[in-house]
């Protein structure tokens, strides 16, 4: 790398001077193993989307939304299970949209957890003997999800006794599937008596005739439209040959069809705020009177200032919900103050709190290391990483739209296939960018910190900090959330942030997570180590939130890597692919 910034003349500076395609810059790409770049023609595609209409609906041979995305159809005839579809159960369940469990995943297993309940909630050990419907067992199987994490070991019971919760989880721990697989399974055996009537669209739909109002049973909120889709298409795995219809809303796509795959049924919604509170407006559209469970994901991220009254809203169910038999669950990376504010609003005092690890901790898997690269060689700095390793997904963040779009550039007129994503993009260039990014037709992806909020995409296995993020808008946070793009669910990862002066008010952090790492502190981030009685990684968020999240006759049982005694640690022998 010292050779990288040596000569910092070869390359377009941080300025800009200059994005023209570099031959000898592609041919070293080529001959380290990259693929060639793919052009995106942004202005071709938004005219395609503005000619196909205002709500960008295009036709059949417009744009492929996720919302639109194959799910299994459940036909009358089919008893309480239904007959596999083997074209689409390979759709659901292909390798490249599932993240494995790694090699590293029994230090994941070992990790501390602390569970708060009224009373003993005991871990699950395996999915087998969990409790759960046999047509969840079987797509858990499919999903290739062999042992529990140690948040779904605590969640899935916790859920299926009919506890509201709120959890805590370093990222990549496997949170998503820690809420859908017990609510689905809970709710499977009550599907006929429970879920709304819907039309056959096995036999064909007719919006005119056959349109219902959407009635679902579980809603899931989450902060951006990327992360629904993630959980949508999660949804679709774990609900495949069972009765339940998943749906997905968010803003930028056409309202229309959402609308209209609404209008054929949905047992499960999954949605940002704002399109939400959209079709909640609409009680033609959609009713929140049947649901059994509100779910927040990345609910830190949700909590802005002004959160009360959207989140009131979107937990009250909007046209209220008159059925007290109902649930909900809290999930987050971090605790903070607007958090607890939430748990006491809205969850049961005999609600349980889980925390796995130290609230925004990250995980051991992740090998993290700290460049000094003054701003002027950050490009070169970019393009000489890439190069000297061999080619893997990558995922840049920088700072702003603006640093996207010109680090994309850059990168692509250098040779390497990239794509980005960031709020100014259209839906359909979202979807496009993650779908190449997932298929590895581009597999550098350069996002802002909000527009990757929670992506859990398989096989990521370097996060670069192009630009660190700054510590009054809540830097350490969203370093924990960046770096937790990779390592996921065992696997391991290596992050690279680059630093000079500029990021000074975030070194203190930085060393803190380096050393409970156990990783190296770079010579000139020395001068920034804490003596040994300043460093304290105990979650230190205090007696406020023991008042917020406690019940009065809340007891505690805690886990650690030796086990202990009281409530026993999630055992780390793996069960046989052929037995999960």
């Amino acid at each position: 790398m010292a050779q990288a910034l040596a000569g910092g003349d070869n390359y377009p500076d941080a300025n800009g001077t200059g994005t023209h395609k570099n031959e000898n810059a592609y041919a070293a790409a080529r001959k380290a193993g990259w693929v060639n770049p793919q052009a995106y023609d942004y202005s071709a595609a938004n005219a395609q989307a503005t000619a196909a209409g205002e709500d960008m609906t295009g036709g059949e041979n417009g744009p492929t939304w996720a919302h639109s995305a194959k799910r299994y159809e459940w036909n009358d005839v089919h008893g309480d299970i239904g007959p596999k579809v083997p074209e689409l159960e390979e759709q659901l369940f292909r390798s490249e949209l599932i993240t494995r469990q790694g090699i590293k995943f029994e230090e994941i297993s070992s990790i501390k957890v602390i569970a708060e309940s009224a009373e003993k909630i005991s871990p699950i050990v395996d999915f087998k003997s969990a409790g759960l419907h046999p047509v969840m067992v079987e797509n858990i199987g499919r999903c290739n999800y062999f042992i529990p994490t140690p948040i779904q070991a605590y969640t899935i019971p916790a859920v299926v006794s009919g506890h509201d919760l709120i959890a805590t989880a370093q990222t990549g721990s496997g949170k998503t599937a820690a809420y859908l697989i017990p609510t689905l399974s809970k709710l499977m055996g009550k599907a006929k008596k429970l879920a709304a009537p819907r039309p056959n669209v096995v036999n064909g739909f007719d919006l005119r005739t056959d349109g219902v109002r959407a009635e679902p049973l579980v809603l899931v909120i989450a902060p951006t439209r990327e992360l629904c889709c993630q959980i949508f298409d999660e949804c679709r795995r774990l609900c495949y040959r069972s009765m339940f219809r998943p749906c997905v809303a968010y803003g930028g796509g056409p309202m229309r069809e959402q609308m209209e795959e609404l209008a054929k049924g949905c047992d499960i919604l999954v949605g940002t705020p704002g399109r939400l509170i959209d079709f909640m407006g609409r009680p033609n559209v959609l009713s929140m009177n049947r649901c059994r469970f509100y779910i927040i994901d990345e609910a830190d991220e949700l909590l802005h200032e002004d959160w009360e009254e959207d989140m009131g809203k979107l937990i009250s169910g909007g046209d209220a919900n008159e059925d007290a038999d109902r649930q909900y669950l809290l999930f987050s990376a971090t605790f903070d103050k607007n958090m607890r504010m939430l748990a006491k609003k809205y969850l049961s005092n005999d609600h349980v709190r889980i925390r796995v690890g130290r609230a925004g901790s990250t995980h051991m898997n992740i090998k993290q290391n700290v460049m000094w690269v003054e701003s002027n060689l950050k490009q070169q700095a970019l393009y000489d990483l890439l190069i000297s390793m061999p080619p893997s997904r990558t995922l840049i963040f920088v700072k702003s739209k603006k640093t996207a779009d010109f680090v994309d550039d850059f990168l692509f007129n250098m040779g390497l296939p990239s794509t980005s994503i960031h709020s100014d993009r259209t839906q359909r260039e979202r979807e496009d960018a993650l779908r190449a990014f997932k298929t590895g037709q581009a597999p550098i992806l350069v996002a802002t910190g909000v527009s990757a909020r929670g992506l859990d995409i398989r096989n990521v296995m370097h996060v670069i900090n192009f630009d660190l993020p700054e510590i009054e808008h809540n830097g350490q946070d969203e370093y924990i959330h960046r770096i937790g793009r990779t390592a996921r669910i065992g696997n391991e990862g290596l992050a690279t942030s680059f630093y000079n002066d500029r990021d000074e008010p975030m070194a203190d952090f930085l060393v803190k997570i380096l050393i409970e790492c156990d990783q190296p502190v770079p010579e000139f981030l020395e001068r920034f180590k804490p003596t040994e009685d300043q460093l304290n990684f105990d979650d230190d968020s205090g007696a406020e939130e023991d008042e917020a999240t406690a019940g009065e006759n809340t007891g505690a049982w805690v886990t650690s890597e030796s086990g202990g005694e009281g409530w026993a640690g999630v055992p780390s022998a793996t069960i046989p692919a052929e037995e999960a």
